[in-house]
């Protein structure tokens, strides 16, 4: 392969990365929303499955402990969507441009 047969401005780095909030953005080491492919790099990318909290409320947890911070208390019948399953956690994010974090799974309902 010479260099005239590698397509440019396809993996270019193109300046320093943003700075991401991982209280807002949907992105972790292994996985993102899939609204960020191409904004960020990781293994793997996930459509959001729509859940909503149970109607008596729930903490949603920094990390999946419930010694973790606690980013929001949610109001019951909130919008919830789950990027990914993992023990008795959900990791996803409050509606669609929420705080992200960890939810116990039975604090969800299906829609």
């Amino acid at each position: 392969m010479t260099a005239a047969t590698i397509p440019t401005g396809q993996l270019a780095l193109s300046g320093s990365a943003e700075k991401l909030d991982a209280a807002h953005w949907p992105v972790r080491g292994d996985l993102a929303h899939i609204r960020l492919a191409g904004k960020c790099f990781v293994p793997h990318y996930a459509v959001p499955m729509e859940f909503k909290v149970v109607p008596s409320g729930a903490k949603l947890f920094a990390l999946n402990s419930k010694d973790s911070e606690v980013r929001a208390t949610l109001g019951g019948n909130s919008a919830f969507n789950v990027l990914d399953m993992s023990g008795d956690w959900a990791w996803g994010q409050v509606g669609d441009d929420g705080f992200v974090g960890y939810l116990p799974l039975v604090a969800l309902a299906a829609v």
